[in-house]
Parts: C-alpha cells; structure tokens; sequence
C-alpha cells in the first residue's frame, strides 16, 4: 500500500484534491480566455526562422498562435484527472461552470470598457509607446462577440468529446494505459476545439474562407498536437503524486467510483 503523505481523513483529502484540481481547471481556463487575444511567432519566439509552408491554397504559413495555446493543453491535463477521480458528472460540471464564469468575466470586461476614464487617470503614456490608453485597454480586453461565442462553444464541445472518449478507452482498456485514455482523449477532443472555434469566430463571424479556416485550424493542432504527447510525462507524474497522496486503498475506490 501507497504511503499517505497526509494524516487527513478520506474525505478530507478528497476535497482537498477536488478543490486542487477544479482551482488549476478554471484559473487556466479563464487565463486562456483572455491572454488568447495576443497572436504570437512560435519559431521567431524560441529563436528559429518562420516556416514557409503552403497548403489549402494557403501561402508563407507558419506556425502564427494564439497565446491561450500555452494554457489550453493544462486545461486537458486537468480534465483528465479530475475524469480519472471524479467521473464524468464533475467534469460536465466544472465545464459549465467554467464557461458560466468566462461568461460573466467577459460581461464585467465589457462594463469595464464602457465606464469613462477618470479625469486623473492618464490619458496616454507616450514614453511607452501608448498614445491612448483607453483605446488600448479596449484593444486587449475588448475580444470580439464571435470570438468569444467560439472561444466558449469549442471549450465545451471538446470538453464533452475530451469526457467521452476518456471513459469510452478505459471502460475497453480498464486500468492498463493511462496515456491512451489521457493523451488519445486530448488530441480527439483538441482536434475538434481547433476548427469549431476558428468556424464560429472567424467563417461565421468575419468571412473568412474556408480554406484558410482548414490551414490555420491545421497549424493550431499539429501544435496541440505536439503539446499534449509531450505533456504525457507530466500525466504520469500527476498521476503518481495523487496516488501517494490519496493512498492506494481510497485512490482505487475513487477510482471505481469515477467510472460508475
């Protein structure tokens, strides 16, 4: 048996962990949300020349990303071991909880926007290069209504596609190959997240064509894509440390009861 590394009761430590994991899932969901809006060179930031690829009539493609990818594969990391303790229901639950707060963040950013400076606030700092700071604080905060819309509607279909296909590969594998059920449920459920937001926000919202939907959407998941088989050691780790957290007896009756 696994030794404990806390004197908690079962319950006690199974909130513990619950709070830990829900924390982590939200504050990384919302952060997402909002850093989302600076688009940022991948090769040009890790000190590598742009790549020139073409594809679906798409030229001088590179990998150009939203900075929420640096959040969005922890936000899955997440959701796989709160599905691996806790069960389907919660994660439904933490998803549109989550998507209720993004919501409300937005709403209350768009109040922000709205309210008139104060007289004493300062109207611009040139000496940083910023010439109007309101129309700059509604440059970083003020995400347009489609974006957003796309942001939330892709986190919580691939939040429910991630859930399903988590549980459908260890109802077939049971215990055996936490990285088939973790990271196999991820690239499943980010391959859908990556075209459905980009769809709703940029074919619906701002008629982009299709194919550049399909380029972009392609570089934005072979990234993802990367991330998350990367990020498979860390699943393992996390795994390990609630493990000898919970204590092997409460961690497999959490375990079987996540699966009921």
């Amino acid at each position: 048996m696994s030794k404990n590394t806390s004197d908690a009761p079962w319950p006690l430590r199974k909130t513990r962990l619950y709070f830990v994991l829900s924390g982590f899932f939200i504050t990384n969901a919302l952060l997402a949300e909002f850093i989302g809006v600076k688009i940022f060179s991948l090769e040009s930031s890790a000190g590598f020349k742009p790549l020139d690829l073409n594809f679906f009539g798409l030229e001088h493609v590179g990998f150009n990303l939203t900075a929420g990818v640096l959040l969005w594969p922890f936000v899955f990391v997440m959701t796989d071991l709160i599905n691996e303790y806790f069960g389907m229901k919660a994660v439904r639950q933490f998803s549109w909880f989550a998507v209720i707060l993004i919501a409300y963040a937005f709403l209350f950013v768009s109040l922000a926007i709205a309210l008139v400076p104060a007289g004493f606030w300062p109207a611009s700092q040139v000496d940083r290069g910023i010439p109007d700071m309101q129309r700059a604080y509604e440059a970083i905060f003020g995400q347009g209504r489609w974006i957003i819309v796309g942001s939330i509607v892709a986190f919580l279909i691939g939040q429910l596609v991630d859930v399903w296909v988590f549980h459908w590969v260890k109802f077939k594998t049971g215990e055996r190959f936490i990285w088939l059920r973790a990271t196999g449920s991820t690239l499943i459920s980010q391959l859908v997240d990556s075209f459905v937001v980009l769809w709703i926000a940029f074919y619906l919202g701002a008629d982009w064509p299709l194919s550049t939907v399909l380029g972009i959407g392609l570089i934005n998941y072979f990234y993802k894509f990367a991330v998350a088989v990367l990020l498979t050691p860390l699943i393992y780790l996390a795994h390990h440390s609630i493990e000898e957290y919970l204590g092997q007896e409460l961690a497999v009756n959490m375990r079987r009861e996540a699966m009921n």
